[in-house]
């Protein structure tokens, strides 16, 4: 993929962020191109705690199975005496009825399944394994990056085909599915700012700014206002929407990763300039009220190994992530990681800026890489509201 930068806005508002998805081998730096590195504004933190658990499943009743009745015995009669005549015989008694058969005892019913709960963080404890790799492989089963009809030379916004914007949409709503966060859909007016922006971005390749000059090619005040608003990249809408959750060339913030996980979140603007273009994510203002008291990545509950990323695109070399409500101060955490009962070192530090949730660290494993079928448990000490949650990893080939 390539090189990322983040800024963050004077405005107070959520943050912009520029993805720029060129060769692997790309560096990744802070800041913009050339044209120099606009600013995007502050995420609002969640306020409010988790959704509890659905309530317990309600017990089957049991069958009251009526015991057969017992059979009445069967009084034999007896035989009569036989008179005494002259030289008569005497009767043979009569035999004895035989007793009933006892009747069968009823079965019993079986008890009824509790609902499964759900935690007052970011986990999702009714999700399972086998439903998290069918949503990974549904979901991602079209990643075509649609038709643009606008033209770069003739400075013709367009637009991208639905496809490529549901495909794009498809994939945000995949990962906040897996945070135990609400879909999200977009709005016309934020697509069509997205999409002037998308333009200049491709149109100024490889400069990218979140405050392009009027002096930029196909520059218009819609596209300025988008660009402003707007995570950024250099590649096009589909393919950059992974980019922003290992979010490398943004360690000191995760920017990108923070706002798609945001509590307030949506509806978003979504364009781009199709394969081997430029797109854009409109997100500030939004009025999503998700009310997370704190969402990590990885996220607690099964995840997809093959989401985890690998090599340096893996969450182990760009490093993993809890943000936070207002309420809950990360400034004097401590953090242990567990797995089978061993310790799994991390390193943490503070991240910056106020994108999407106002405070967040990130974490970075020292020298390992988890495997499918390995869970590791998470302990946030020294806040407010202790956390603790295990990702368990699975893999969805």
């Amino acid at each position: 993929m390539g090189r990322l930068s983040r800024t963050q806005s004077s405005l107070g508002l959520m943050a912009a962020v520029v993805l720029l998805l060129a060769a692997p081998s790309c560096a990744t730096s802070e800041g913009g191109g050339p044209a120099g590195t606009g600013t995007g504004g502050d995420g609002s933190g969640g306020t409010s705690a988790g959704t509890a658990g659905a309530a317990a499943g309600v017990g089957g009743s049991t069958d009251n199975g009526g015991g057969g009745a017992t059979g009445a015995a069967g009084a034999g009669r007896g035989g009569t005496t036989g008179a005494a005549g002259r030289g008569g015989t005497t009767g043979t008694a009569g035999r004895g009825g035989t007793t009933g058969t006892a009747g069968t005892t009823g079965t019993s019913g079986t008890t009824g399944t509790g609902g499964a709960g759900t935690g007052t963080g970011g986990g999702s404890g009714t999700r399972t394994a086998e439903a998290t790799c069918a949503r990974w492989k549904a979901d991602r089963a079209n990643l075509a990056e649609g038709t643009w009809s606008g033209n770069v030379a003739s400075c013709v916004v367009g637009d991208i085909s639905a496809d490529g914007r549901a495909n794009a949409l498809r994939l945000f709503n995949m990962y906040r599915w897996f945070a135990d966060l609400p879909a999200v859909v977009t709005e016309a007016s934020r697509d069509a700012q997205a999409q002037a922006c998308s333009l200049m971005m491709d149109a100024n390749s490889p400069m990218l700014s979140h405050e392009p000059p009027t002096t930029w090619l196909c520059y218009t005040a819609e596209g300025a206002m988008g660009a402003m608003t707007s995570n950024i990249s250099g590649g096009p809408g589909v393919s950059s929407v992974a980019g922003y959750m290992i979010d490398s060339g943004n360690e000191t913030t995760f920017g990108h990763r923070r706002i798609v996980l945001s509590n307030k979140l949506g509806p978003i603007g979504l364009g781009s300039t199709g394969q081997g273009g430029a797109s854009c994510m409109q997100n500030i203002g939004g009025t999503g009220n998700a009310g997370k008291a704190w969402v990590a990545w990885p996220p607690p509950g099964p995840f997809p190994m093959q989401a985890y990323g690998s090599g340096t695109r893996s969450l182990s070399t760009t490093g993993w992530s809890v943000q936070t409500q207002r309420s809950i101060v990360l400034t004097g955490a401590t953090v242990t990681v567990t797995s089978a009962g061993a310790a799994a070192p991390m390193t943490m530090s503070q991240l910056t800026g106020s994108y999407g949730e106002s405070n967040a660290i990130r974490l970075v494993p020292m020298g390992w890489t988890p495997a499918a079928g390995q869970s590791y448990t998470v302990t946030v000490a020294g806040v407010s509201t202790p956390i603790s949650y295990t990702v368990d990893f699975v893999d969805c080939p």
